[in-house]
């Protein structure tokens, strides 16, 4: 067994490149994981500061000179951020209110059409079952209430924090805009002169993530936007509420959409019953589910990298569970960063073939 783990470790770790690669992920990865929770607001700072480093560097490429496109950037980020916190925010907080104070009232609603179901089907449903699922959703709606008032009991500490990143991440994306080349010539001072490898991996990742999120962001924005107008338009309750909830699914792929569509449904049920409109608003929901797969998707990820269903559901299941939010956000260019580390591996020829046979297209 020894011997089995020696010509392992000499046949990928054989290369002084390889080794200082392995190195500079496991430190990368140690440090979010260990230490995520006390660099939070520097951490969100690195990540906004990479997302508008394309908007400058697009300004900067017209001859205009950094400093002022900084600006011109921060500006605009600061603006969207203001309205985000003092528009956007309150009228979701809103829809959440009323949709609370009106749920005992849909739960009631519920009920009462489960009742007919024993009547209508007593070969399926039994009222013994009925009654099974009254105890379990009282017992799921008293957990609600609970997590309420944790939540509520702990919203001081909550705004404080809130308060702190408002200041401090966007203080943290200016001199990260504004010093990015000082910054970065300061850390590869200290990183060692063998790391080839590791420069081609991440020359060949910035692209693509760069491009990625910033194509996910658009793609959360239009589908967002487009939803609520749709459902506004139709005069469903709550469209503000679930056009947020359908804009942000996209960040999930596959689980997303079908996770946000039940909400959509409920509300739409509960408010229009089985009518015409219920049926009109779902073909609506459906249709911009498919323009979002089928048009906007390959318009924003003409260079999207080719990674298998499995392996995107895998690293949302991974990354989601080790950074919650932002793991899912970039589990797929983290996916892809995995990728590019295996394709990039030293390694022999043969090998190489049979990675990328099994990399390729499913």
């Amino acid at each position: 067994m020894t011997n089995v783990i020696n010509r392992w470790f000499k046949k990928y770790f054989s290369d002084p490149e390889g080794v200082i690669l392995a190195f500079l992920l496991v430190l990368g990865f140690a440090v979010v994981i260990f230490m995520g929770e006390m660099l939070a607001p520097l951490l969100a700072g690195v990540v906004l500061a990479y997302l508008l480093e394309g908007v400058v560097g697009a300004i900067e490429s017209r001859n205009i000179v950094r400093m002022p496109a900084v600006i011109v950037v921060f500006t605009l980020f600061v603006a969207f951020l203001v309205f985000i916190v003092l528009g956007l925010l309150p009228l979701l907080s809103g829809q959440i209110t009323q949709l609370i104070e009106k749920l005992p009232d849909m739960i009631a609603r519920g009920q009462q059409a489960l009742l007919r179901l024993p009547e209508n089907y007593p070969n399926f449903i039994s009222e013994e079952q009925v009654n099974q699922l009254f105890s379990e959703m009282g017992a799921a709606v008293r957990g609600l209430g609970q997590q309420a008032v944790t939540v509520s009991l702990a919203s001081i500490s909550g705004v404080f924090g809130l308060l702190v990143y408002l200041v401090l991440v966007p203080v943290l994306v200016f001199f990260f805009l504004k010093d990015k080349h000082l910054i970065v010539n300061w850390i590869t001072s200290y990183l060692p002169q063998e790391r080839g490898l590791a420069t081609r991996v991440w020359r060949e990742m910035d692209h693509q993530i760069g491009n990625y999120v910033r194509g996910k962001i658009a793609e959360i924005l239009v589908v967002g936007v487009t939803t609520y107008v749709v459902f506004a338009f139709m005069g469903l309750q709550y469209a503000m509420l679930l056009g947020a909830l359908v804009g942000l699914s996209v960040i999930i792929p596959y689980i997303g959409a079908a996770a946000v569509t039940l909400p959509v449904a409920l509300i739409a049920y509960f408010q229009w019953g089985w009518t015409a409109d219920f049926a009109y608003l779902m073909l609506a929901y459906g249709i911009i589910q498919a323009l979002d797969g089928n048009v906007l998707v390959p318009l924003l990820f003409s260079e999207a990298v080719n990674l298998h269903p499995v392996a995107i559901i895998a690293s949302i299941l991974v990354f989601g569970g080790l950074w919650g939010f932002w793991g899912v956000f970039f589990a797929i260019p983290l996916a892809t960063l995995v990728k590019a580390v295996i394709m990039s591996w030293p390694r022999s020829s043969e090998e190489k073939e049979l990675v990328q046979e099994a990399s390729g297209p499913a």
